[in-house]
């Protein structure tokens, strides 16, 4: 079929084309049939233009348009004449002018889709991943896909004027699983061995520093096979960065400028660099954790001191064993009644809490149900060690030192919530630093690498490897935007003594060390020079730029919590024909 060629987008056409012969293409978005007078509204991913089919006119293609419904294709010729006076609409670019409708061609017509296409739709997530494609086309969808092109094209400038290159690693390649599960790809013509999907190019970007790259980024796919949480995708991207002969800030002032960047040129927000700075202990113990949002304060307290010699046996045994007894001030909340407090107690139990301690401060006295266990003094100095008011509500757990700031963590963003403290339009960054290098994993009985395996520790801690691992740092950094973690990093080992020392810590013999990465160990006897680097969470950090609370939003065809993909029914079985040729058999 030969039709026209359109002429201009339906976002395109203003005042300044009044008078002019036009061609449009897209969808009938609506349709109004007022007086005899069809008006529908043509829209495209640039916007929406009003269309004018008058019997007076034009009969014939009057009649036809009595034919459009919503989603049909459609073509229209016409001229660009000002609205009447009064119907103009303020709320589309192009709502000073109609289009005068000479010609229409219904391209492709369409049925009635399963959910309206518009910018707020009331429907589940699953109707809407079942049909993407519809759901694409919804203006509030393109405006993000939008924002992350935008987000591709000014990362690559901005490594670009810095002297980085972007180099494509493979996603073919070997299972080295140390982290999440391996997405694994057999082999046909290698039969019964198998490539694995890259988590992360985290080995080919330390072997391209000692290939004498330098200054390597890439915007790049990972995939991990991991029991998903809400917010996770077994497919993600990442804006993957490393650097030679650097140290931690330098790494971090490359990251800041980029997110001073994004921010300004996408949203206009100039954000002030640099970005504050806490070590992990810190984190933890002003904020209950590693990813703090700091867009309000409700900080932390410790009050060890204070009631290690009290009366309070469950306050001084904690203590005694190496735990901690802290909390945190609700301000305006001694109002709480007693039902309400119960609630919150059960609250902090369903987060692992023994029990809640909290004080109601009144004018001129404390109410508690501790002050007998405690006494009225020790109470009193409580209240001045945390700066409560009058009028507030201190809230204290008793736990080991993980779990007593872990649930405070938690229970400090809920309190949060319910007294509407997060201001929405802050945007708060912060690095996290000075990271434990290992963890113990209590089911495999044995440390594991908080980070990755190829951490380096901070040098003034290298002595500790011998002899007490856990209280070693590593020379790690996260950075956290309200609440968020976003990117994370670290200087590597460029020695292979110290790299055969962590792998032999973390449980990986020479032997396994050899099978696994072999290839990584061998280029490191050629001359590795210190290098290390940093990965942006690239769908949370736009999420976060379009104001989404998911990163399905902000990705085209993303999977569900479940890690199918509703649209075209993947993963899906296969015929036992390319079983067979890949040597597979299902049991």
């Amino acid at each position: 079929m030969h039709y026209k060629k359109r002429t201009h987008t339906c976002g395109e056409l203003r005042v300044s084309d009044i008078g002019k012969a036009v061609t449009l293409t897209g969808w009938v978005d609506t349709r109004r049939d007022l007086g005899g007078v069809v008006f529908i509204d043509l829209r495209d991913r640039y916007g929406k233009t009003q269309v004018v089919f008058n019997p007076q006119r034009n009969q014939k293609v009057h009649d036809l348009a009595g034919e459009l419904r919503s989603e049909y294709v459609i073509l229209v010729s016409g001229k660009v004449e000002r609205r009447p006076a009064g119907t103009e609409n303020p709320n589309l670019a192009t709502g000073e002018i109609d289009i005068m409708a000479d010609e229409l061609t219904i391209l492709n017509k369409a049925d009635t889709p399963p959910f309206p296409i518009e910018d707020e739709v009331n429907v589940y997530e699953e109707a809407r991943l079942q049909y993407r494609y519809l759901d694409l086309r919804r203006s509030p969808m393109q405006r993000n896909l939008i924002t992350r092109h935008k987000m591709y094209l000014i990362t690559r400038e901005y490594f670009d004027e810095l002297g980085f290159i972007e180099v494509e690693t493979p996603v073919l390649m070997k299972s080295t699983p140390e982290g999440a599960r391996d997405y694994l790809v057999p082999s046909r013509i290698h039969r019964g061995k198998f490539f694995a999907l890259p988590q992360s190019p985290q080995t080919y970007k330390q072997i391209l520093m000692v290939a004498g790259l330098d200054r390597y980024f890439q915007i790049v796919k990972c995939f991990r096979d991991e029991d998903l949480r809400a917010d996770r995708q077994p497919e993600f991207t990442q804006i993957d960065v490393e650097m030679s002969f650097v140290d931690e800030d330098d790494v971090q002032k490359v990251v800041e400028e980029l997110m001073a960047r994004l921010f300004k040129e996408i949203k206009g927000i100039d954000i002030p660099t640099p970005f504050p700075r806490l070590t992990y202990k810190e984190a933890m113990e002003t904020y209950g954790s590693d990813k703090p949002d700091t867009r309000f304060e409700l900080k932390l307290t410790n009050i060890n001191h204070v009631i290690q010699d009290s009366g309070f046996r469950v306050f001084s045994e904690t203590v005694k064993k190496g735990g901690v007894v802290a909390g945190l001030v609700a301000p305006h909340c001694a109002s709480y009644t007693r039902n309400q407090l119960d609630n919150l107690t059960d609250y902090t139990k369903s987060l692992g809490a023994g029990g809640l301690v909290w004080m109601r401060v009144m004018d001129g006295s404390i109410e508690t149900p501790g002050e007998k266990f405690l006494g009225k003094e020790t109470v009193n100095i409580i209240l001045e060690e945390m700066q409560a008011k009058p009028g507030d509500l201190i809230l204290l757990i008793s736990e080991t030192w993980m779990k007593a700031y872990t649930i405070l963590g938690t229970l400090r963003l809920e309190m949060a919530k319910r007294l509407n403290l997060i201001d929405e339009s802050k945007q708060a960054f912060v690095w996290i630093t000075d990271f434990p290098m290992f963890e113990h994993d209590e089911t495999e009985k044995r440390y594991v690498a908080v980070h990755h395996p190829f951490t380096s520790p901070k040098l003034e801690d290298l002595h500790l490897l011998d002899s007490e691992p856990l209280k070693a740092r590593a020379r790690a950094y996260d950075l956290v935007l309200n609440g968020n973690e976003i990117a994370g990093g670290s200087i590597r080992i460029y020695d292979r003594g110290l790299q055969s020392k962590v792998f032999n810590l973390l449980g990986i013999d020479d032997e396994q060390a050899k099978k696994k990465f072999g290839f990584m160990l061998d280029a490191f006897r050629y001359g590795a020079p210190p290098h290390g680097g940093i990965a942006f969470g690239f769908d949370r950090i736009c999420m976060l730029l379009c104001g989404e609370k998911s990163i399905r939003d902000v990705i085209a065809f993303p999977k569900t919590t479940s890690a199918m993909s509703l649209m075209d029914d993947s993963p899906s079985e296969v015929d036992a024909k390319q079983l067979k040729e890949l040597h597979i058999k299902i049991v």
